[in-house]
């Protein structure tokens, strides 16, 4: 709602002070279209958010049945355009259990799902869920992929004090910072520069300028985390403790 209002008086802004009445009517009508236009592109990115988010609660029913309360919200269709749904590399969920009770506060174990998604989960015809591969990740999976990240961000090489700062500071955009002091600096790459690690059977590690690559071996896919995404769940994970 409030990107339609903003869009709204974006329009207006625009359109010229035309003296005819009839070149005014059309450009307030070709305005309205546009508006229209922007109102569907709206919904349809939140229709596309619901599904994820549904399809993702299936999958947690069917592959946990240990989970049985539990809160679960997407991160990475925030702040999407429409245009931009199809390029989408990997759908980030935040879960945290809870203990059912009136009003229930989010205490939990928290966890990360993530869904990277194929060529062509959107088409036509809509968004094909089938071409998702999801893993669940708990805190202590999360703090060593994002070991391993850092490794090979950085040419830091003791695990030990990688995971001090990680558990002391936060993930931003050049680094490792613990309280206002960047203790683990990242690399300063090109654009077309690629350092990577091989973490596990199914993934490998890429780190590039300002992101996270990951390939996936079963499927030949190169997908990519955004930085922003990294300090989102950093911080869902780390910062109450």
């Amino acid at each position: 709602m409030k990107n339609s209002i903003v869009a709204f008086f974006i329009v207006f802004i625009l359109i010229p002070k035309l003296g005819n009445a009839q070149d005014k009517g059309a450009a307030i009508a070709g305005a309205v279209g546009a508006l229209a236009a922007i109102g569907v592109g709206i919904a349809a990115v939140e229709q596309m958010k619901e599904r994820a988010e549904l399809t993702a609660t299936e999958w947690i029913l069917a592959n946990n049945p240990e989970i049985n309360s539990f809160s679960l919200k997407t991160i990475d269709f925030d702040g999407k355009k429409l245009k931009d749904m199809s390029s989408a590399s990997v759908i980030t969920f935040k879960i945290q259990e809870f203990i059912p009770s009136d009003k229930p506060k989010l205490d939990g174990k928290k966890q990360v799902l993530l869904g990277f998604t194929s060529y062509g989960w959107i088409n036509e015809y809509g968004i094909d869920f089938n071409k998702i591969k999801w893993f669940l990740l708990d805190e202590a999976e999360w703090t060593k992929m994002m070991v391993a990240y850092i490794k090979v961000a950085s040419g830091e090489n003791n695990d030990t004090n990688v995971q001090s700062n990680l558990r002391d500071g936060k993930i931003v955009n050049k680094g490792v910072k613990v309280k206002s002091k960047m203790t683990i600096p990242f690399y300063q790459l090109s654009g077309d520069m690629y350092v990577v690690t091989d973490y596990s059977n199914e993934m490998k590690f890429i780190y590039n300028e300002r992101s996270l690559g990951i390939f996936l071996k079963d499927t030949q896919d190169l997908v990519q985390i955004k930085r922003s995404s990294l300090i989102e769940l950093h911080k869902f994970f780390f910062e109450d403790k």
